[in-house]
């Protein structure tokens, strides 16, 4: 399938290579972008109510605040558990007692390898936020049921978000 690859990109998070492959005996070209993989955290504060926290931070990408789920790419030599326990105090300023992965998800197949690690935290200790220094990011407590009609009045459009608010919702 791979006939050759070059890197045209290395980046401090991704690379971005120009491969040739070979599919059904014809020659194509790919631009892939190479990522380390990233967890994504459904903080669940209450059970019972289905309080959870979002986070609101500036996407310099798309040029404004937006509402997510707080996430964060794996480090060098880190396992994506690890990594959700390290994002979910710089992020949220909480500490979970428990954190269970429920899938794994690509958030752009065609193009990136990224795999997004999707974890549910509960049993949250409040602790303090640990923003890295390009991070401006706030914390809101909301009910399940408000971000659901937060992602269907257009208010909630980050896929990753949209994704763990609806398993959240629909297999717990």
């Amino acid at each position: 399938m791979l006939k050759k690859r070059k890197k045209i990109y290395d980046g401090r998070i991704i690379k971005l290579y120009k491969d040739t492959i070979n599919i059904n005996n014809r020659t194509f070209i790919r631009d892939i972008i190479v990522h380390p993989g990233s967890v994504v955290l459904i903080p669940l504060l209450n059970k019972k109510t289905k309080e959870i926290i979002l986070i609101k931070q500036f996407r310099y990408a798309i040029g404004k605040y937006i509402f997510e789920l707080p996430a964060g790419t794996l480090e060098k030599n880190e396992n994506p558990l690890s990594c959700a326990r390290r994002e979910l105090k710089e992020e949220t300023g909480y500490i979970a007692k428990k954190i269970k992965k429920i899938t794994e998800i690509y958030p752009s197949p065609g193009i990136m390898t990224e795999k997004m690690h999707i974890f549910i935290a509960t049993d949250l200790i409040k602790s303090q936020q640990e923003l890295d220094i390009d991070e401006n990011i706030s914390i809101k407590k909301i009910k399940l049921d408000e971000a659901i009609r937060m992602i269907k009045k257009g208010k909630i459009t980050d896929a990753k978000t949209i994704v763990g608010l609806l398993l959240l919702k629909n297999f717990n």
